[in-house]
């Protein structure tokens, strides 16, 4: 009894539930499935395969978030695309001075749900119109669709972090407005099918990763405000 038990525990450990803006896709495509298996098999394993897939896609893992003042965390899972000295767009209404972006381009493979990289408040939240250009493209930041939002902390440092809309990716969701509070590593939205997120750091501080590194939504630290830290020279091996 005590293996069976046990073998239960490993399956709900390996079971990641999947988000609730997911289920709109599973459940006809589930259904479908289990019609189809009925009626003409090879379709309904293609369907299968299919609502696998989307639950995949959709899937909204536990994280656990440092809690440190000061810190910036990952706002979603990818591949650190770039990191650039930038001067934000306009829209933002961050000012003119240069500052550091780190880009976090996300595949069709990782998870799709949006963190808040700080805790605070948000103070704009400005939807742009756009091209959906492939969003590992720097030019994405400035002509793909996406979703700004500007979040201020306790100390008033403001924290921008984008949500962009790819080459695949036709929809971006939000689930916080503008004036709620958010708190660190709190789920604030996705993007569907592969996109892109920026993190715009306040002028004169430093990222913590390297391109290339994979970032994981929610836990890793992009970069430290309360530190004078240099940034970090890495390599590939």
């Amino acid at each position: 009894m005590s293996t069976f038990l046990s073998l239960l525990n490993s399956i709900r450990t390996f079971l990641v539930p999947v988000h609730r803006d997911g289920l709109k896709f599973l459940l006809p495509v589930a259904a479908a499935a289990l019609l189809f298996l009925l009626l003409w098999a090879p379709l309904g394993w293609l369907l299968t395969i299919l609502a696998l897939y989307i639950a995949y896609f959709f899937r909204d893992p536990d994280r656990v978030t440092p809690l440190r003042d000061g810190l910036v965390i990952a706002p979603a899972d990818g591949r650190i695309s770039g990191i650039d000295e930038v001067v934000p767009p306009a829209e933002l209404g961050l000012g003119p001075q240069r500052r550091v972006r780190i880009s976090i381009f996300l595949s069709v493979f990782d998870v799709h749900i949006n963190r808040s990289p700080v805790a605070g408040r948000i103070k704009r939240s400005i939807y742009v119109p756009g091209a959906f250009l492939n969003a590992d493209l720097d030019k994405a930041s400035s002509e793909n669709e996406r979703r700004n939002l500007v979040i201020e902390t306790p100390k008033g440092i403001e924290i921008a972090v984008v949500q962009i809309a790819g080459l695949i990716a036709r929809r971006i969701v939000t689930f916080a407005t503008e004036g709620d509070s958010v708190g660190v590593g709190q789920r604030f939205g996705l993007i569907r099918f592969g996109s892109r997120v920026d993190v715009y750091l306040p002028p004169g501080r430093r990222g913590l990763v390297a391109v290339g590194q994979t970032a994981v939504g929610g836990e890793t630290v992009l970069a430290d405000l309360d530190s004078d830290e240099p940034e970090r020279d890495a390599r590939r091996s």
